[in-house]
């Protein structure tokens, strides 16, 4: 197979081979715990060296006799991020899932988790003894934040230094591929979300090795990764392995790729091309599905468009765009980037057309903006109410359910679980959790916490409403975010549970809810701070109106068909004021709907 140069540390049965990347160097050695060993150049800047060394043995590599540094490569760090690196037993985890054969996006539920703050175990076990409560929500694929090792035993995910070295507090390697085969035998799928455009400031020892970096660009963490210029080849490879190991080795059922438009790349064959291409070749030789799904802030379909219309054929991507539509039109906040959105006719573009912003001017970055989405189809997009981002990186991670009112909670969940796109959702919104999810560090470096909490301070310098942020290195902070499962239990929180699981099971099993292409689904002109859409699949012929304003609006009867009402969120049974909608509307007949709810219709003849 291509692309198959390993790096790190690979045990065998007889001892373990060691492969660096440092092409710059004049000598290389393999540093144990009390020994020195020469390593042998290979070509294009590989050393390498076999030892007869098992599981647990510690070791770094010294480059022209300069300092110990831990393997850029390693899969295991047990004592933190500037220690040395440790063999891990890759080889005899008893895999149970031989059956399994993964999940396509079209099908897919995503349930997006931060590991740390999932469960008060904070590791990998802790999700094992809640995968009976996703089954029981109608989760099918599990969305990982990022595992890369990190400074401390805390932190929000998006400082990894170690791409390789699954996160030791969480359960590192062991943990993680116990959760893998007990989802995959539940019929869940794990997604890891990795992160290729940037690496955290504490640990991060690449440019000790080689030219893993570029100044010819730059991004919002400093220096680009180097994908397209001199040397890259090395980088890539290190890379592109890190995208087998996850695939291929862990049993993982895709990669969510952070911030694509941050990987700054101008080449005749793209990373990002390069990445899909290993992952199809990997799929068919396991004979399971694996999805590359890109977040961009780009609003451009080359990603998911085949190579024939020039594309790179990702399997999805995130769409930021529908969740700025609807939280700027439920909570009102027009300030930053929500300044290009909070009209209804917002949601109702992104529906119809998936990019609001297509091509047309843009105040919020004052040009025009954006692609045309109009033949790709609709599951190759993942939409949210809610995301690790979009709460995060929110002054104090404040969520949706300490914004919104119940009735505007229930619309939300609605919007995005009644629509033909991908839907995903943020751990804990499926019953209201009020805990925040803020951002948190535990860095070592006393100068590098304070510039963490200076920036945090100026990035919300406007924002003041006379309490201090959150300090991200406070422990206090990590705790505060943890989901507090109670709330679950108890009303409102058991009901907008059930809420939830009823949206999840009738977007399931009704047939006309399973249309993803462009022709199953009419978006009618908003009016009135109503959206109404029809969704058809075959003889099955459903109308939804979801109505965004705070008084009672009626509605003629707008297909002209009769209609029986099939679900109602106003209604007694969702903690609703009453519903005004009638239980049937013949044709021409007037349908009244409460504020801020959703009612769905069928087609009767």
């Amino acid at each position: 197979m291509r692309n198959k140069l390993h790096i790190g540390a690979c045990y065998e049965e007889n001892g373990t081979g060691f492969r660096i990347w440092a092409p710059l160097a004049e000598s290389a050695q393999l540093v144990g715990p009390e020994e020195r060993h020469a390593m042998q150049k290979e070509a294009n800047g590989y050393w390498r060296i076999s030892l007869p060394v098992g599981p647990g043995y510690r070791y770094g590599f010294s480059l022209d006799g300069g300092k110990t540094l831990p393997d850029p490569a390693s899969f295991s760090q047990p004592d933190g991020v500037h220690a040395l690196s440790a063999v891990a037993d890759r080889r005899n985890f008893p895999w149970t899932d031989n059956g399994w054969q993964g999940l396509p996006l079209s099908n897919a539920i995503i349930y997006e988790l931060h590991v740390g703050t999932f469960s008060a175990s904070h590791d990998f076990d802790g999700i094992i003894a809640r995968l009976d409560y996703l089954l029981e929500l109608g989760v099918n694929v599990i969305e990982l934040m990022p595992l890369a090792q990190c400074p401390g035993q805390r932190n929000w995910g998006y400082d990894g230094v170690f791409p390789f070295a699954i996160q030791h507090s969480y359960g590192g390697i062991d943990g993680f591929r116990r959760l893998v085969n007990a989802a995959h035998g539940r019929g869940i799928a794990i997604i890891v979300d990795v992160v290729y455009n940037h690496l955290g400031p504490e640990g991060n020892y690449l440019h000790h090795f080689g030219p893993y970096f570029t100044e010819r660009y730059k991004t919002p963490w400093g220096s680009a990764i180097n994908f397209d210029g001199a040397w890259s080849d090395g980088v890539r490879n290190y890379f592109l392995q890190n995208v087998r190991m996850w695939l291929e080795d862990e049993h993982v059922d895709g990669l969510r790729l952070d911030a694509v438009h941050a990987i700054l790349d101008v080449s005749a064959n793209p990373f990002i091309q390069q990445v899909k291409e290993l992952a199809v070749e990997i799929g068919k030789q396991t004979g399971r599905r694996k999805l590359i799904i890109a977040e961009m802030d780009l609003n451009d379909p080359r990603f998911i468009n085949p190579p024939a219309r020039g594309g790179y054929a990702l399997d999805g991507q995130w769409n930021d765009e529908f969740h700025h539509a609807l939280r700027a039109l439920l909570t009102g906040d027009t300030s930053s980037y929500y300044s290009d959105f909070g009209s209804i006719t917002h949601l109702e573009k992104a529906f119809r057309t998936t990019y609001v912003y297509d091509g047309i001017y843009s105040p919020h970055r004052k040009r025009s903006f954006g692609g045309h989405a109009d033949n790709n189809s609709y599951d190759q997009f993942v939409v949210f109410a809610q995301n690790h981002d979009q709460v995060g990186n929110r002054a104090r991670g404040e969520r949706l359910s300490t914004l919104l009112n119940f009735e505007q909670l229930k619309l939300a969940a609605s919007a995005v679980l009644l629509s033909p796109y991908t839907p995903l959702l943020f751990m804990g919104e499926e019953y209201g959790e009020t805990h925040p999810f803020q951002f948190f560090t535990q860095f070592s470096y006393p100068e590098l916490i304070e510039s963490v909490r200076e920036g945090r301070a100026a990035e919300f310098a406007g924002f003041d409403d006379g309490a201090p942020l959150p300090d991200p290195h406070a422990e206090s902070t990590f705790n505060d975010s943890q989901l507090a499962w109670w709330q679950a239990a108890e009303e409102p929180g058991a009901t907008l549970l059930r809420y939830y699981q009823h949206l999840i099971r009738f977007r399931k099993t009704r047939p006309a809810m399973q249309g993803r292409t462009r022709d199953t689904m009419i978006v009618h002109p908003a009016l009135r701070q109503t959206l109404a859409i029809e969704r058809k699949i075959l003889n099955d012929h459903v109308f939804i109106w979801f109505h965004f304003g705070d008084q009672p609006v009626t509605h003629d009867n707008i297909t002209w068909q009769y209609l029986v009402k099939v679900f109602d969120s106003a209604d007694a049974c969702w903690r609703g004021p009453g519903s005004p909608a009638p239980p049937e509307a013949p044709s021409g007949f007037p349908i009244t709907i409460a504020p801020h709810s959703v009612v769905v219709y069928e087609k009767k003849s």
